[in-house]
């Protein structure tokens, strides 16, 4: 059960209405609602519009916090929650006004995985189904009325009863599309770590903590930072007990940013030590913040560090994202596959480059609960040329000797070893895989459980507590190996 507290007015005073006034909604409820309503139809990303909300409705710490577990709770159990309401309304999700529906789906939340009192979680979900449909205040309170009566644990028993295999089972009960649930198994099971994977829907379930990244060497003030703490394996990061105040209030010295993220970053540029003059390159830099964790560490080490971003208001967030770093960044507009290295400052090519690919975010799920419903199987295919394409773009813009780090947020392994493994084909001899195990080792603070390769690094939100990063480093020798070790167009290993 999650900690949203007991009782519906998210910390607001609240008196028995009379028999003639609707029940008063606690704006948490109406926050998270319009949300609910935002991501369905304009595809809108929860975590970017929920805080704006919460700022623009005045929402106190306590609300704020509601706020965030409704929204979010919500999104994630969404398919649990949408197959527990078919059976309690005994009728199709598509029979039923999305308005209404989203209603519900808040409702099923705070009755099934929360501490909110039943009246109060009926009752004023009743009023807004009322408020964006007048007819429908009668079916909504019996639907959740429905669903009260049932526990959470009798609700997954009987959402369970449907599925036709394991993997739709697990699909039903913890809220994943099945062909996500597949792809997770697999790539589980290219670790022989199989039997993790009800552990890894779950963490993908919780909220995750929030975590800190002081940008190394510089000067940080974190005396007055409440509760501050290190991380457990970023040498950069941080927890504290307000990360946001914190975070705000640093000037864009300290970022929220997951520890899988600073780790990613932190294995280029500390993949072997830095010489002064290096040019790196951060190509798919949006929204910046790795950008900003490489652009301090190529300040302590005297590197220079161009962004590029396709988007222009993606290049925008880039820019805003490194102003606390008193390093200049040059942030480009382009296509990453075909870059300019003229236009960017280094007609010879770049030491260091960072591809953090665009990919089906399914690392991520925890703090971007809405994509696993808008990613699908076909996606897939797409993004792999793309970062295929990407990858040819960053290698042939390497200097010889130079260093790449190809990173997905995605455990995927058509978007990790796939990729990664038929551009290496393509580039040959000329290509050299690292010991990234051994880099990741080096960088954190404490050893990290990890399996596989030691050519890359799968990190995991059970076994890490991470987002699920992929990170592969490979360097471009100075001239191609013509002794015929690595085989036919295959990498050296």
């Amino acid at each position: 059960m999650s900690g949203s507290r007991r009782g519906g007015g998210g910390g607001t005073s609240r008196t028995t209405p009379s028999r003639s006034a609707p029940p008063r909604i606690a704006p948490a409820r109406i926050v998270a609602v319009e949300v609910l309503e935002a991501v369905r139809v304009d595809e809108a990303y929860a975590n970017l519009l929920l805080p704006a909300r919460i700022r623009r409705a005045g929402l106190d710490r306590a609300d704020a916090a509601f706020a965030t577990e409704l929204a979010y709770g919500t999104l994630r159990m969404q398919g649990f929650y949408d197959r527990v309401i078919e059976l309690a309304a005994n009728r199709p999700r598509s029979a039923i006004d999305p308005v209404v529906l989203d209603v519900l789906r808040l409702g099923a939340h705070q009755l099934l995985a929360t501490r909110v009192a039943t009246h109060a979680a009926v009752n004023e979900q009743v009023e807004l189904a009322r408020r964006a449909a007048p007819k429908a205040a009668g079916f909504a309170n019996a639907v959740l009325r429905t669903i009260s009566r049932t526990s959470p644990e009798e609700w997954r028993e009987r959402v369970a009863e449907g599925a036709s295999n394991e993997d739709a089972r697990l699909a039903a009960v913890t809220s994943h599309p099945e062909w996500i649930v597949r792809a997770l198994r697999t790539a589980l099971a290219h670790e022989d770590r199989a039997d993790e994977l009800e552990r890894l829907l779950d963490a993908d379930n919780a909220a995750p903590r929030v975590n800190l990244a002081v940008l190394p060497g510089l000067d940080v003030d974190t005396d007055d930072i409440d509760g501050l703490e290190p991380d457990r394996f970023s040498p950069i990061g941080a927890v504290a007990a307000d990360p946001i105040t914190a975070a705000e209030r640093s000037g864009g010295l300290i970022r929220v940013q997951d520890e899988g993220s600073q780790l990613a970053a932190l294995a280029l540029s500390r993949a072997e030590p830095v010489r002064a003059g290096e040019r790196w390159l951060d190509l798919c830099a949006g929204p910046g913040g790795k950008t900003a964790v490489l652009a301090a560490e190529a300040l302590a080490g005297g590197a220079v560090l161009v962004a590029n971003e396709t988007v222009p208001a993606r290049a925008e967030l880039v820019r805003n994202a490194v102003v606390g770093v008193p390093l200049e960044v040059e942030v480009h507009v382009g296509d990453g596959r075909a870059l300019d290295l003229a236009a960017l400052g280094a007609p010879r090519g770049f030491d260091r480059i960072l591809l953090d690919a665009p990919c089906t975010g399914l690392g991520a799920l925890r703090r971007r609960p809405e994509a696993r419903w808008r990613k699908t199987p076909t996606d897939v295919a797409e993004l792999t040329k793309l970062q295929g394409e990407l990858f040819d773009g960053a290698f042939a813009a390497l200097a010889p000797g130079g260093i790449l780090a190809y990173v997905t947020c995605s455990p995927h392994t058509a978007e990790t070893h796939g990729t990664l493994a038929a551009a290496l084909r393509r580039a040959g001899t000329s290509a050299e895989q690292l010991d990234t195990r051994s880099v990741i080792g080096e960088v954190s603070r404490h050893p990290l459980d990890l399996a596989g390769d030691a050519e890359t690094v799968q990190l995991w939100p059970h076994r890490h507590g991470t987002d699920a990063m992929f990170i592969a480093l490979v360097r471009k020798r100075a001239s191609p190996r013509v002794d015929g070790d690595a085989g036919a167009g295959g990498a050296a290993r």
